[in-house]
């Protein structure tokens, strides 16, 4: 029996089809909440969705808050790609959310409660002082993430297991390309410039699919960077680690010229 069918049998408002539940993300979060000891009056607030399927909700937790992560399908938590690559960031002191319970039957994940303070959002507003600190800050924890290269491999994590080859940077240029010049620009290259583009962009595809890998983010920039209420540069939406080229020397490069 498969863990949807399973899902079916134990709980019958979560009847599947396939392994999608039928059920909304609010509904199947308000019944977790009903059943967990001790929990205040559930208040769930829809936080801004990011581009997946997955919803977002802060919720009441002990005496604070949480945020909810509903996936629409169940899922097994020994191998989840989140709940993998945290415990993998976390073991190695990266700053990713601690997760405080998980309900693979229902599809949820609840974690740390990191605020609304997006790095973007504090860079807009920050004096030049600040910005040299945060993007410091930011850079840094890319060296980290790099550093856990080792561990990835020894725990055999999913992260040690899926790169940035050939094949992957050639759709993510490509994706560049149509939507670029497609949904951001309105414009449509003649043939020519198109392939003798596409011949390029396929080349360097192949050239950095060739350079030594280490561990990577995948999406690494200012949305999904959080600064806490300790002004911590924290990091989200990690499940989609890799690895990729290294760019340590790029890195220490920056740094010099960035901050003297």
């Amino acid at each position: 029996m498969n863990q949807g069918a399973s899902v079916a049998k134990m709980n019958p408002s979560l009847q599947t089809d396939s392994t999608a539940f039928t059920s909304s993300a609010r509904d199947r979060l308000t019944d977790y909440l009903a059943r967990q000891k001790g929990s205040r009056k559930a208040e769930i607030v829809p936080l801004t969705p990011d581009a997946s399927t997955r919803e977002y909700f802060r919720i009441p937790w002990k005496r604070a808050s949480a945020v909810a992560a509903v996936y629409p399908a169940p899922f097994d938590p020994a191998v989840h790609p989140y709940l993998d690559i945290t415990r993998l960031f976390l073991e190695s002191g990266l700053p990713v959310p601690e997760v405080y319970d998980v309900d693979g039957a229902a599809g949820i994940i609840v974690q740390e409660d990191l605020g609304d303070r997006q790095l973007f959002q504090v860079f807009e507003a920050a004096s030049g002082e600040e910005r040299e600190g945060l993007l410091e800050a930011a850079i840094e924890v890319i060296a980290q993430i790099q550093a856990a290269t080792p561990k990835a491999f020894e725990r055999d994590s999913i992260a040690s297991r899926l790169a940035f080859d050939e094949a992957k940077l050639a759709w993510e240029l490509n994706y560049f390309f149509e939507h670029y010049f497609g949904s951001l620009r309105g414009e449509t290259l003649r043939h020519g410039e198109a392939a003798e583009l596409k011949v390029e962009l396929n080349d360097i595809a192949a050239e950095l699919a060739a350079c030594p890998r280490v561990l990577c983010h995948r999406d690494y920039h200012g949305a999904n960077l959080m600064v806490d209420d300790k002004k911590r540069i924290r990091i989200v939406d990690h499940q989609d680690a890799r690895a990729g080229k290294d760019c340590r020397a790029s890195i220490r490069t920056t740094s010099a010229k960035s901050f003297g």
